[in-house]
């Protein structure tokens, strides 16, 4: 049963400037004092990557002031033999990070947005939200299978994916495959791919593939028709201390405004939700003109029942910034001091009424049902 939407809405209209004058802040203009800034990340390869892109972005802004790396493994890197949506941990991939931000062994986490709970634990903030690289998802085909399309694989095809959010999309568009979890990092995934005969194809974030240069694997992209992506997918989220000045203002400067906007819509819908990675929600965001547009959908666990809508907001274009620091500045856990909070509070509004919406037309049964399977199974 599908019970799709295709009105917009309207979700109010704020100003803000998304030219190109962004202040950046420099060494020698306010800077933290000068000492060694530890961050934080993962131990994959494309953990470390992304964080290597941010420190250098942090050094090229910052050159009088050394930066350490320090790389751990989280609980999602250490179980391997369950699927992400049974371990029941909502911080798979943040937990152990965020033990060492509080101890002060760290003082900044570099994180693949999409893995950060839109409820932070307290004391924790969002500090940055770095330009988005592509939010798609994209499909890897086994050598034998080049060329191919997810629609003209052959019958009974396995395909694997971590993502209950990717199978019911999918195995509601293409029933004639079949869809098994995998998990592991992208090159045990790919190893998986290649050398076990067990998976004709395998989705992966499209973004996580370019950062790690693989772009030559990338057999098809799924556009928003086919698989709407993950809340913050392709976006990196830079976590940090909420009440660490000195670090926000160092971190603060990576803010992207689009990117930040059009991730606190998103972030704004899952927490209104409710949802998480034990239930298929996916989201399809834009800045066009001035609006920003966000689509949203639930599904159930086999893709059957499906529910999605479409609103916007009216984002103005204009130079002014408005000032003043709030008690609580985070929205969804993010701090953006140097951006419009109007423009914020306008994203966040649209993730709320595009959520409220899809709970009074009966989401709420759907992503029930789907979290008690789950969690059956």
């Amino acid at each position: 049963m599908s019970r799709n939407g295709n009105a917009a809405a309207t979700a109010g209209s704020v100003s803000l400037d998304l030219g190109g004058g962004r202040q950046v802040l420099r060494q020698e203009e306010n800077s933290p004092k000068m000492r060694v800034i530890r961050v934080g990340t993962r131990k994959s390869q494309l953990a470390r990557i992304q964080t290597d892109s941010v420190v250098a972005v942090l050094k090229s802004l910052y050159p009088g002031l050394q930066f350490e790396i320090v790389a751990m493994s989280t609980t999602g890197d250490k179980v391997l033999d369950t699927a992400l949506s049974k371990i029941g941990e909502k911080s798979l991939f943040t937990k152990e990070l965020e033990h060492a931000l509080e101890k002060n062994e760290v003082d900044l986490v570099v994180h693949s947005l999409k893995d950060l709970p839109t409820v932070l634990p307290p004391g924790f903030t969002i500090g940055a939200i770095c330009k988005r690289e592509s939010p798609y998802d994209a499909v890897v085909f086994h050598p034998k299978f080049v060329g191919k399309t997810l629609e003209t694989l052959p019958e009974k095809s396995v395909v694997g994916t971590s993502s209950l959010r990717r199978a019911a999309q999918l195995q509601r568009k293409f029933p004639h495959l079949e869809f098994k979890s995998i998990r592991g990092n992208l090159n045990t995934r790919l190893q998986k791919l290649d050398e076990l005969q067990e998976f004709s194809a395998i989705i992966l974030a499209a973004a996580g593939l370019q950062r790690m240069g693989w772009q030559h694997r990338v057999g098809q992209i799924l556009h928003p028709e086919e698989c709407m992506y993950a809340v913050g997918q392709g976006a990196l989220g830079v976590e940090v201390r909420a009440k660490d000045q000195d670090i926000l203002d160092l971190v603060g400067v990576l803010h992207d405004p689009e990117t930040l906007l059009r991730c606190i819509a998103e972030r704004a819908f899952l927490r209104h939700l409710e949802g998480g990675c034990s239930v298929p929600v996916a989201v399809h965001t834009a800045m066009k003109d001035g609006q920003l547009y966000l689509t949203g959908g639930v599904w159930s666990l086999d893709g059957s029942d499906s529910m999605q809508e479409t609103m916007q907001a009216t984002i103005c274009v204009t130079a002014q910034h408005e000032d003043g620091p709030e008690d609580d500045p985070q929205l969804v856990g993010i701090t953006a001091r140097n951006i419009p909070r109007q423009a914020q509070l306008a994203a966040e509004n649209l993730g709320i009424s595009l959520a409220s919406l899809l709970l009074n037309k009966g989401a709420k049964n759907i992503l029930d049902v789907a979290r008690q399977l789950n969690d059956a199974h």
